[in-house]
Protein backbone atom coordinates (compact mmCIF):
# COMPACT_ATOMS: atom_id res chain seq x y z
CA UNK A 1 0.00 0.00 0.00
CA UNK A 2 1.19 3.05 -0.40
CA UNK A 3 2.43 6.01 1.06
CA UNK A 4 -0.84 7.98 -0.45
CA UNK A 5 -3.38 5.68 0.62
CA UNK A 6 -2.37 5.62 4.03
CA UNK A 7 -2.85 9.28 4.76
CA UNK A 8 -6.73 7.96 4.62
CA UNK A 9 -6.80 5.76 6.70
CA UNK A 10 -9.02 8.03 9.38
CA UNK A 11 -10.61 10.27 7.08
CA UNK A 12 -12.39 13.36 8.97
CA UNK A 13 -15.61 12.42 7.62
CA UNK A 14 -15.47 9.29 9.67
CA UNK A 15 -15.53 10.99 12.94
CA UNK A 16 -19.35 11.68 12.43
CA UNK A 17 -20.43 8.22 11.62
CA UNK A 18 -21.97 8.18 15.11
CA UNK A 19 -23.17 11.21 15.14
CA UNK A 20 -26.42 12.77 14.16
CA UNK A 21 -26.27 14.29 11.23
CA UNK A 22 -25.17 18.33 11.24
CA UNK A 23 -24.27 18.25 14.95
CA UNK A 24 -20.89 20.57 15.22
CA UNK A 25 -17.86 18.98 16.49
CA UNK A 26 -17.68 18.56 20.17
CA UNK A 27 -15.08 20.66 21.81
CA UNK A 28 -14.08 19.69 25.73
CA UNK A 29 -15.69 22.00 28.06
CA UNK A 30 -13.56 25.32 28.82
CA UNK A 31 -13.32 26.00 32.44
CA UNK A 32 -15.94 28.14 34.75
CA UNK A 33 -15.22 31.67 35.60
CA UNK A 34 -14.84 32.49 38.96
CA UNK A 35 -18.35 33.62 40.60
CA UNK A 36 -19.10 37.07 40.99
CA UNK A 37 -17.85 38.58 44.64
CA UNK A 38 -19.21 41.49 46.24
CA UNK A 39 -21.86 43.38 44.65
CA UNK A 40 -22.18 41.51 41.36
CA UNK A 41 -22.73 38.72 43.93
CA UNK A 42 -25.21 40.05 45.74
CA UNK A 43 -27.28 41.21 42.49
CA UNK A 44 -27.24 38.07 41.03
CA UNK A 45 -28.85 36.58 44.48
CA UNK A 46 -31.72 39.28 44.18
CA UNK A 47 -32.21 37.70 40.37
CA UNK A 48 -32.53 34.54 41.82
CA UNK A 49 -34.66 35.33 44.53
CA UNK A 50 -37.08 37.78 42.42
CA UNK A 51 -36.93 34.12 40.04
CA UNK A 52 -37.96 32.40 43.39
CA UNK A 53 -40.73 34.92 43.97
CA UNK A 54 -42.38 35.70 40.83
CA UNK A 55 -44.39 32.68 39.58
CA UNK A 56 -46.20 32.83 43.20
CA UNK A 57 -47.00 36.41 42.93
CA UNK A 58 -48.14 36.25 39.08
CA UNK A 59 -50.60 33.72 40.16
CA UNK A 60 -51.88 35.26 42.92
CA UNK A 61 -51.74 39.07 40.95
CA UNK A 62 -53.99 37.22 38.18
CA UNK A 63 -56.55 35.24 40.56
CA UNK A 64 -56.98 38.71 41.76
CA UNK A 65 -57.70 40.21 39.17
CA UNK A 66 -60.39 37.51 37.87
CA UNK A 67 -61.73 37.29 40.97
CA UNK A 68 -62.28 41.20 40.57
CA UNK A 69 -63.97 40.70 37.11
CA UNK A 70 -66.19 37.94 37.54
CA UNK A 71 -67.66 39.91 40.99
CA UNK A 72 -68.50 42.98 38.68
CA UNK A 73 -69.64 40.25 35.50
CA UNK A 74 -71.74 38.25 37.95
CA UNK A 75 -73.19 41.53 39.75
CA UNK A 76 -73.89 43.44 36.80
CA UNK A 77 -74.51 40.95 33.96
CA UNK A 78 -76.32 38.38 35.93
CA UNK A 79 -77.88 40.48 38.64
CA UNK A 80 -78.34 43.27 37.01
CA UNK A 81 -76.76 46.02 38.78
CA UNK A 82 -75.09 49.57 37.98
CA UNK A 83 -72.74 48.47 40.58
CA UNK A 84 -72.04 45.06 41.38
CA UNK A 85 -73.15 44.55 44.89
CA UNK A 86 -70.52 41.65 45.12
CA UNK A 87 -66.98 42.04 46.69
CA UNK A 88 -64.01 40.53 44.72
CA UNK A 89 -62.19 39.68 48.02
CA UNK A 90 -64.07 36.34 48.57
CA UNK A 91 -64.67 35.48 45.03
CA UNK A 92 -61.04 35.72 44.61
CA UNK A 93 -60.15 33.59 47.97
CA UNK A 94 -62.65 31.18 46.52
CA UNK A 95 -61.00 30.73 43.21
CA UNK A 96 -57.71 30.31 45.39
CA UNK A 97 -59.38 27.25 47.57
CA UNK A 98 -60.86 26.24 44.27
CA UNK A 99 -56.94 26.13 42.55
CA UNK A 100 -55.46 24.27 45.54
CA UNK A 101 -57.81 21.26 46.23
CA UNK A 102 -59.50 20.78 43.09
CA UNK A 103 -56.01 21.15 40.54
CA UNK A 104 -53.35 21.03 42.71
CA UNK A 105 -50.53 23.87 42.85
CA UNK A 106 -46.53 22.90 42.17
CA UNK A 107 -44.45 23.72 44.97
CA UNK A 108 -43.05 26.34 42.58
CA UNK A 109 -45.31 28.40 43.95
CA UNK A 110 -44.65 28.23 47.15
CA UNK A 111 -42.10 31.47 47.78
CA UNK A 112 -44.53 33.76 46.30
CA UNK A 113 -47.01 33.26 48.01
CA UNK A 114 -45.21 33.10 51.13
CA UNK A 115 -43.74 36.17 50.09
CA UNK A 116 -47.25 37.88 49.77
CA UNK A 117 -48.83 36.71 52.97
CA UNK A 118 -45.66 37.35 55.07
CA UNK A 119 -44.31 41.17 53.22
CA UNK A 120 -47.19 42.12 51.08
CA UNK A 121 -49.91 42.05 53.91
CA UNK A 122 -47.83 44.12 56.72
CA UNK A 123 -46.94 46.30 53.43
CA UNK A 124 -50.69 47.11 52.92
CA UNK A 125 -51.54 47.25 56.60
CA UNK A 126 -48.61 49.97 56.66
CA UNK A 127 -49.88 51.81 54.09
CA UNK A 128 -52.81 51.27 55.33
CA UNK A 129 -51.66 53.84 58.57
CA UNK A 130 -51.62 57.02 56.07
CA UNK A 131 -55.64 56.65 56.01
CA UNK A 132 -55.54 58.02 59.53
CA UNK A 133 -53.74 60.07 61.87
CA UNK A 134 -52.60 59.72 65.14
CA UNK A 135 -55.49 61.15 66.66
CA UNK A 136 -57.99 58.87 65.03
CA UNK A 137 -55.44 55.94 65.51
CA UNK A 138 -55.74 56.67 69.09
CA UNK A 139 -59.07 57.46 69.28
CA UNK A 140 -60.08 53.83 67.80
CA UNK A 141 -57.54 52.12 70.12
CA UNK A 142 -58.51 53.25 73.27
CA UNK A 143 -62.85 52.83 71.95
CA UNK A 144 -61.37 49.45 71.29
CA UNK A 145 -59.05 48.63 74.08
CA UNK A 146 -61.53 47.10 76.53
CA UNK A 147 -63.45 45.14 74.41
CA UNK A 148 -60.11 43.41 73.60
CA UNK A 149 -58.93 42.81 77.17
CA UNK A 150 -62.32 41.19 77.86
CA UNK A 151 -62.19 39.06 74.67
CA UNK A 152 -58.77 38.12 75.40
CA UNK A 153 -59.53 36.74 78.93
CA UNK A 154 -62.73 34.97 77.76
CA UNK A 155 -60.75 33.06 75.08
CA UNK A 156 -58.32 32.06 77.17
CA UNK A 157 -60.57 30.83 80.27
CA UNK A 158 -63.30 29.26 78.10
CA UNK A 159 -60.20 27.67 75.56
CA UNK A 160 -58.61 25.76 78.64
CA UNK A 161 -61.35 25.33 80.56
CA UNK A 162 -63.12 23.69 77.43
CA UNK A 163 -59.24 21.83 76.76
CA UNK A 164 -59.05 20.50 80.28
CA UNK A 165 -62.88 19.14 80.02
CA UNK A 166 -62.23 17.19 76.82
CA UNK A 167 -58.93 15.84 77.89
CA UNK A 168 -56.29 17.83 75.07
CA UNK A 169 -53.14 18.17 75.84
CA UNK A 170 -52.46 21.19 77.55
CA UNK A 171 -49.72 22.34 75.12
CA UNK A 172 -52.29 22.27 72.38
CA UNK A 173 -55.15 23.53 74.62
CA UNK A 174 -52.98 26.60 75.02
CA UNK A 175 -51.65 26.79 71.38
CA UNK A 176 -55.61 27.47 70.47
CA UNK A 177 -56.10 29.56 73.11
CA UNK A 178 -53.54 32.32 71.88
CA UNK A 179 -54.42 31.75 68.68
CA UNK A 180 -57.95 32.60 69.12
CA UNK A 181 -57.31 35.16 71.66
CA UNK A 182 -54.79 37.07 70.20
CA UNK A 183 -53.73 37.05 66.54
CA UNK A 184 -53.65 33.36 65.16
CA UNK A 185 -50.21 31.64 63.58
CA UNK A 186 -48.10 34.68 65.05
CA UNK A 187 -49.36 34.19 68.13
CA UNK A 188 -49.13 30.29 67.84
CA UNK A 189 -45.77 30.14 67.24
CA UNK A 190 -44.62 32.50 69.26
CA UNK A 191 -46.29 30.39 72.22
CA UNK A 192 -44.92 27.28 70.57
CA UNK A 193 -41.44 28.22 71.07
CA UNK A 194 -42.21 29.34 74.37
CA UNK A 195 -43.94 25.63 75.66
CA UNK A 196 -42.11 23.94 73.48
CA UNK A 197 -45.00 22.76 71.54
CA UNK A 198 -44.33 19.89 69.12
CA UNK A 199 -45.49 20.20 65.14
CA UNK A 200 -48.28 18.15 65.49
CA UNK A 201 -49.88 20.19 68.16
CA UNK A 202 -48.61 23.41 66.45
CA UNK A 203 -50.37 22.24 62.88
CA UNK A 204 -53.52 21.12 64.89
CA UNK A 205 -53.55 24.95 66.41
CA UNK A 206 -52.73 26.76 62.85
CA UNK A 207 -55.50 24.59 61.45
CA UNK A 208 -58.25 25.47 63.77
CA UNK A 209 -57.34 28.99 62.96
CA UNK A 210 -57.01 28.98 59.73
CA UNK A 211 -60.53 27.01 59.21
CA UNK A 212 -62.52 29.33 61.26
CA UNK A 213 -61.06 32.73 60.13
CA UNK A 214 -62.22 31.59 56.78
CA UNK A 215 -65.43 30.80 57.70
CA UNK A 216 -65.49 34.29 59.85
CA UNK A 217 -63.71 36.65 56.39
CA UNK A 218 -66.80 35.76 54.13
CA UNK A 219 -69.42 35.30 56.88
CA UNK A 220 -68.44 38.29 59.74
CA UNK A 221 -68.58 41.54 57.36
CA UNK A 222 -72.26 41.08 56.30
CA UNK A 223 -73.23 40.15 59.81
CA UNK A 224 -71.09 42.67 61.09
CA UNK A 225 -73.30 45.06 59.34
CA UNK A 226 -76.49 44.12 60.20
CA UNK A 227 -75.61 43.54 64.11
CA UNK A 228 -74.17 46.78 64.50
CA UNK A 229 -76.63 48.81 62.69
CA UNK A 230 -74.29 49.69 59.68
CA UNK A 231 -72.77 51.78 62.14
CA UNK A 232 -68.28 51.14 60.34
CA UNK A 233 -66.48 52.02 63.27
CA UNK A 234 -67.91 49.69 65.58
CA UNK A 235 -68.39 46.78 62.91
CA UNK A 236 -64.75 47.01 62.32
CA UNK A 237 -63.97 47.11 66.15
CA UNK A 238 -65.94 43.65 65.78
CA UNK A 239 -64.14 42.67 62.64
CA UNK A 240 -61.00 43.24 64.50
CA UNK A 241 -61.86 41.58 67.65
CA UNK A 242 -63.74 38.18 66.34
CA UNK A 243 -61.02 37.37 63.47
CA UNK A 244 -58.13 35.52 64.54
CA UNK A 245 -55.75 36.17 62.22
CA UNK A 246 -54.29 39.54 61.01
CA UNK A 247 -54.50 38.50 57.54
CA UNK A 248 -57.87 37.57 58.14
CA UNK A 249 -59.15 40.62 59.93
CA UNK A 250 -57.69 42.97 57.20
CA UNK A 251 -59.30 40.71 54.57
CA UNK A 252 -62.50 41.22 56.34
CA UNK A 253 -62.15 44.64 56.49
CA UNK A 254 -61.60 44.84 52.82
CA UNK A 255 -64.90 42.99 51.75
CA UNK A 256 -66.39 45.20 54.34
CA UNK A 257 -65.00 48.48 52.78
CA UNK A 258 -65.97 46.91 49.18
CA UNK A 259 -69.52 45.73 50.07
CA UNK A 260 -70.49 48.41 51.97
CA UNK A 261 -68.72 51.48 50.47
CA UNK A 262 -67.18 51.99 53.85
CA UNK A 263 -63.49 52.42 54.75
CA UNK A 264 -63.90 53.95 57.95
CA UNK A 265 -64.85 50.06 58.77
CA UNK A 266 -61.12 49.10 57.48
CA UNK A 267 -59.23 51.30 58.97
CA UNK A 268 -61.41 50.27 62.37
CA UNK A 269 -60.69 46.85 62.15
CA UNK A 270 -56.43 46.96 61.24
CA UNK A 271 -55.67 49.98 64.28
CA UNK A 272 -57.97 47.11 66.25
CA UNK A 273 -56.34 44.33 65.32
CA UNK A 274 -52.74 45.69 65.58
CA UNK A 275 -53.42 47.10 69.10
CA UNK A 276 -54.48 43.35 70.09
CA UNK A 277 -51.60 42.00 68.35
CA UNK A 278 -49.66 44.17 70.99
CA UNK A 279 -50.78 41.66 73.69
CA UNK A 280 -48.61 38.73 72.97
CA UNK A 281 -46.11 40.60 74.72
CA UNK A 282 -48.04 40.13 78.35
CA UNK A 283 -50.29 37.00 77.39
CA UNK A 284 -47.29 34.41 75.51
CA UNK A 285 -45.37 34.71 78.46
CA UNK A 286 -48.23 34.31 81.00
CA UNK A 287 -48.99 31.14 79.35
CA UNK A 288 -45.38 29.74 79.05
CA UNK A 289 -45.21 30.44 82.74
CA UNK A 290 -48.50 28.71 83.58
CA UNK A 291 -47.27 25.54 81.33
CA UNK A 292 -44.07 25.43 83.05
CA UNK A 293 -45.52 26.00 86.83
CA UNK A 294 -44.05 23.43 88.99
CA UNK A 295 -41.62 21.70 86.10
CA UNK A 296 -38.07 22.26 85.88
CA UNK A 297 -35.78 23.10 82.95
CA UNK A 298 -35.16 26.78 81.28
CA UNK A 299 -38.31 28.83 80.00
CA UNK A 300 -37.86 30.26 76.94
CA UNK A 301 -38.50 34.03 76.37
CA UNK A 302 -40.34 35.73 73.80
CA UNK A 303 -38.05 37.91 71.78
CA UNK A 304 -39.13 41.45 71.39
CA UNK A 305 -39.97 41.32 67.81
CA UNK A 306 -42.11 38.55 68.48
CA UNK A 307 -44.16 40.48 71.05
CA UNK A 308 -43.93 43.73 69.03
CA UNK A 309 -43.90 43.28 65.23
CA UNK A 310 -41.83 45.98 63.20
CA UNK A 311 -44.66 46.45 60.56
CA UNK A 312 -46.99 47.64 64.01
CA UNK A 313 -44.33 50.46 64.53
CA UNK A 314 -44.03 50.99 60.95
CA UNK A 315 -47.80 51.11 61.09
CA UNK A 316 -47.66 53.95 63.69
CA UNK A 317 -45.02 55.96 61.87
CA UNK A 318 -46.98 56.21 58.64
CA UNK A 319 -49.84 57.13 60.72
CA UNK A 320 -47.45 60.08 62.10
CA UNK A 321 -46.44 60.94 59.06
CA UNK A 322 -50.21 61.28 58.16
CA UNK A 323 -50.67 63.65 60.55
CA UNK A 324 -47.27 66.12 60.15
CA UNK A 325 -48.46 65.91 56.50
CA UNK A 326 -52.00 67.63 56.93
CA UNK A 327 -50.27 70.57 58.43
CA UNK A 328 -49.68 74.01 56.82
CA UNK A 329 -50.57 74.61 53.52
CA UNK A 330 -48.15 72.48 52.28
CA UNK A 331 -47.31 68.75 52.94
CA UNK A 332 -44.14 68.98 54.82
CA UNK A 333 -43.40 72.55 53.68
CA UNK A 334 -42.75 70.81 49.91
CA UNK A 335 -45.51 69.53 48.29
CA UNK A 336 -48.81 70.87 47.60
CA UNK A 337 -52.22 69.55 48.80
CA UNK A 338 -53.38 68.34 45.38
CA UNK A 339 -49.73 66.23 45.01
CA UNK A 340 -50.33 64.81 48.68
CA UNK A 341 -53.59 63.91 48.21
CA UNK A 342 -53.33 62.22 45.13
CA UNK A 343 -49.89 60.18 46.90
CA UNK A 344 -52.57 59.70 49.26
CA UNK A 345 -54.92 57.86 47.40
CA UNK A 346 -51.86 55.96 45.14
CA UNK A 347 -51.11 54.64 48.30
CA UNK A 348 -54.32 53.31 49.29
CA UNK A 349 -54.81 51.72 46.31
CA UNK A 350 -51.38 49.84 46.58
CA UNK A 351 -52.43 48.79 49.93
CA UNK A 352 -55.67 47.04 48.59
CA UNK A 353 -54.04 45.49 46.05
CA UNK A 354 -50.92 44.23 48.65
CA UNK A 355 -54.48 43.15 50.97
CA UNK A 356 -56.08 41.27 48.18
CA UNK A 357 -52.77 39.72 46.80
CA UNK A 358 -52.38 38.52 50.47
CA UNK A 359 -55.82 37.38 50.91
CA UNK A 360 -55.86 35.16 47.42
CA UNK A 361 -52.36 33.64 48.56
CA UNK A 362 -54.22 32.26 51.59
CA UNK A 363 -56.80 30.84 49.56
CA UNK A 364 -53.76 29.32 47.55
CA UNK A 365 -52.11 28.17 50.33
CA UNK A 366 -55.29 26.58 52.09
CA UNK A 367 -55.08 22.75 51.86
CA UNK A 368 -58.95 21.56 52.91
CA UNK A 369 -57.63 17.91 52.89
CA UNK A 370 -55.27 19.06 55.60
CA UNK A 371 -58.49 19.71 57.73
CA UNK A 372 -59.07 16.05 57.96
CA UNK A 373 -56.37 15.43 60.69
CA UNK A 374 -58.30 17.82 63.02
CA UNK A 375 -60.34 15.35 65.11
CA UNK A 376 -63.71 16.62 66.93
CA UNK A 377 -61.55 17.40 70.17
CA UNK A 378 -59.95 20.58 68.80
CA UNK A 379 -62.11 21.35 66.21
CA UNK A 380 -64.93 21.42 69.22
CA UNK A 381 -62.62 23.43 71.27
CA UNK A 382 -61.57 26.00 68.44
CA UNK A 383 -65.39 26.53 67.49
CA UNK A 384 -66.95 27.07 71.11
CA UNK A 385 -63.79 29.55 71.60
CA UNK A 386 -64.02 31.50 68.37
CA UNK A 387 -67.63 31.92 68.86
CA UNK A 388 -67.77 32.98 72.17
CA UNK A 389 -65.18 35.74 71.30
CA UNK A 390 -67.27 36.91 68.47
CA UNK A 391 -69.87 37.23 70.83
CA UNK A 392 -68.72 38.36 73.69
CA UNK A 393 -67.24 41.25 71.31
CA UNK A 394 -70.72 41.82 69.89
CA UNK A 395 -72.26 42.28 73.52
CA UNK A 396 -69.40 44.71 74.64
CA UNK A 397 -70.11 46.83 71.63
CA UNK A 398 -74.02 46.74 71.69
CA UNK A 399 -73.53 47.62 75.65
CA UNK A 400 -71.38 50.43 74.93
CA UNK A 401 -73.38 51.84 71.90
CA UNK A 402 -76.42 52.04 74.51
CA UNK A 403 -74.38 53.87 77.27
CA UNK A 404 -72.79 56.12 74.21
CA UNK A 405 -69.09 55.08 74.82
CA UNK A 406 -68.33 54.81 71.21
Amino acid sequence: MSTETTTYAGPEWARWLDSMEGVPEWTPPTAHKAPPRGWQQQVVKKFERLGELVPGIALALGLAIAGERLAFWFGTRVLGFDHSPISAVPVAVLLGLLVRNAIGLPAIYEPGLKFSIRFLLRVGIVLLGLRLGLGAVGAVGLAALPVIVVCIASALLVAWWLGRTLHLPRRLASLIAVGTSICGVSAIVAAAAAIEAEDEEVSYAVACVTLFGLLALFGYPFFAHWACGGEDKLAGIFLGTAIHDTAQVAGAGLIYQQQFDAPKALDAATVTKLVRNTFMAAVIPMVALVYHHSKKGQKKRLSWHQALPFFVIAFLIAAGLRTVGDLGERAFGLFSRDVWNQGLKAADSVAGWCLALAMVAVGLGTGLAKLRILGLKPFAVGLVTALMVGAVSLALLTLARALGWV
